[in-house]
């Protein structure tokens, strides 16, 4: 089932799409510090999920091929983990990128260097970005992954 994009979130995501991987995967993980708090509590351990799968293989990779596996995944590349990724529906594919955040913070994923700041090229993308409430975040996150 493909996701549609909501009006309100395309500008952002026409400008997100011309930043190289890195920048995205910046994007990435400073939008999940900003909706961080919140965000619901995860369903309890016992609920087996399909974006949990797929983030489980990617972190029991060495922290250059984490790093690899999440290009790969912004980048559409064909591989074992992207195919597995592919599959699932969106809701799926944002839960991968919330456990990929929540790795970094808890050292199980390569974190995103300290002193790592976003390019000058993203300030019109991050302006955009602040304008939309929560709900409208998490959509273009969505429409993201």
């Amino acid at each position: 089932m493909a996701y549609a994009v909501n009006e309100s979130t395309k500008p952002a995501l026409e400008i997100f799409r011309r930043f190289d991987v890195d920048t995205q995967l910046g994007i990435l993980w400073f939008g999940y510090l900003d909706i961080k708090n919140q965000l619901q509590p995860a369903p309890p351990p016992s609920v087996e999920s399909l974006g949990k799968a797929v983030f489980d293989r990617i972190k029991v990779l060495s922290h250059q091929e984490q790093l690899q596996a999440q290009r790969d995944l912004l980048q559409g590349k064909a591989n074992d983990i992207s195919q597995s990724y592919n599959t699932l529906i969106p809701n799926a594919k944002l839960e991968v990128w919330l456990l990929l955040a929540q790795g970094m913070e808890d050292g199980t994923i390569i974190p995103v260097p300290s002193d790592y700041q976003l390019p000058s090229e993203t300030d019109e993308f991050t302006a955009i970005i602040k304008q939309l409430d929560f709900e409208q975040r998490i959509n273009f996150m969505l429409s993201v992954v």
